[in-house]
């Protein structure tokens, strides 16, 4: 009964990678600047090898490690959310998913305010604590539509959950996700309800609309070959629900925890895929260096009870999908490599496979651990890590 535990801290950098400058996120290290947080504490990342990756030696102390270990540089052109995750399932991105610096074009917007019967406000990149602070109250008085991108490639959508009800705010991101195709193919159109009042409070019910991957990726392979494949978080929102056999959201990082705990106590075959996104979402795009910090430890301190559940045929994979570094004057992600850490009663301890080209050899592993195919991007790790 192999299993597979998948988990992206969403927006843990590890460095910048070569290229870093020309996406201007030269100098970026996102787990360095969170460690200069007094809160930050990873002593058990730190055993597992995590700081015997280059580009953060400098923050462990462990003299030996229990798992394998490598950097993963990302192959694809981009740094959002949707391309890492992609790559992570074996598909390279040769051209970046579209962004719109100066707010979306009129015709989309006049089409967006045509098919919904909604006034639209804002269409500029924004913070999405800032613009509701800037356009809450206007929203609240006309019920005109948020509607803002940022530097990565989203179509986001702001509503006050009074104003407009979630499964409205729900309705209008399925129009958008229409709309949005050719040149204005974004990654993904996400519904950002908030509550309360100024200066507002933005709620969990946050939901994704992501473009369908452009090809077969690590998680359609799996279904096809009758391997469970479990979404934990906003993994089904990601892959716009191809590949999945069983999902399940959270409201935050310790939800995710939990509820990736409830499944290592279950009977499947196959993969579960977790993305825990407080990193990203409530510090990282608020430069929120204490926040990050308290998140990585409150993830290292739960550590040990995923590792407890872990059975004789089970590998524990972590990794990011890029970073968003807190201490940069920047609140968008930054192009980082991310870690790779791997563990299990089968996989070699003390193993330092260095770089890695793509985050693809991630899913071409998983692919070759369960005896399927490897028909997507990457190379499988597998005879380097297994015992």
């Amino acid at each position: 009964m192999k299993r597979v535990f998948l988990i992206v801290l969403d927006s843990v950098g590890i460095g910048e990678m070569p290229d870093s400058a020309q996406y201007g996120d030269e100098g970026s290290n996102t787990i360095k600047a969170a460690s200069t947080s007094s809160y930050f504490s990873m002593p058990n990342m730190d055993k597992l090898g995590l700081f015997q990756i280059e580009g953060i030696k400098e923050l462990g102390t462990a003299k030996e490690f229990e798992g394998t270990v490598a950097r993963m540089e990302e192959a694809s052109k981009g740094k959002d959310t949707t391309i890492g995750h992609w790559e992570i399932a074996g598909i390279i991105s040769e051209k970046p998913l579209p962004t719109f610096p100066n707010g979306f074009p009129e015709e989309l917007i006049q089409a967006f305010e045509e098919k919904t019967g909604r006034k639209v406000i804002c269409n500029l990149p924004y913070s999405g604590t800032e613009v509701i602070k800037d356009y809450g109250e206007e929203h609240v008085k006309t019920g005109a539509l948020i509607v803002y991108t940022s530097a990565d490639s989203v179509f986001q959508i702001a509503a006050h959950e009074d104003i407009v009800p979630v499964e409205e705010l729900y309705r209008y991101c399925e129009i958008a996700r229409e709309l949005c195709t050719g040149d204005y193919n974004v990654g993904r159109v996400i519904a950002r309800p908030f509550t309360g009042e100024y200066p507002f409070t933005r709620t969990s019910n946050r939901h994704d609309y992501s473009v369908k991957p452009p090809k077969k990726t690590m998680l359609n392979l799996l279904k096809d070959n009758l391997y469970d494949v479990i979404a934990v978080g906003k993994i089904n929102d990601i892959f716009a629900e191809s590949g999945i056999t069983e999902f399940v959201r959270t409201k935050d990082n310790a939800d995710g925890i939990e509820k990736t705990l409830e499944y290592m106590d279950k009977d499947f075959k196959g993969l579960c895929f977790v993305n825990l996104v407080d990193f990203d979402m409530l510090y990282g795009h608020r430069n929120d260096v204490d926040g990050y910090a308290k998140a990585l430890t409150y993830v290292d301190q739960n550590l040990p009870r995923i590792l407890e559940k872990l059975q004789k045929d089970d590998i524990l994979m972590i990794t990011a999908d890029h970073g968003c570094d807190p201490l940069t004057p920047s609140t968008d992600h930054s192009r980082e490599y991310t870690p790779l850490v791997i563990y299990g009663n089968n996989i070699k301890s003390g193993l330092n496979l260095e770089t890695r080209g793509t985050f693809a050899d991630i899913g071409a592993t998983i692919l070759d651990y369960f005896n399927v195919k490897v028909d997507i991007d990457g190379t499988s790790l597998l005879p380097k890590i297994l015992k």
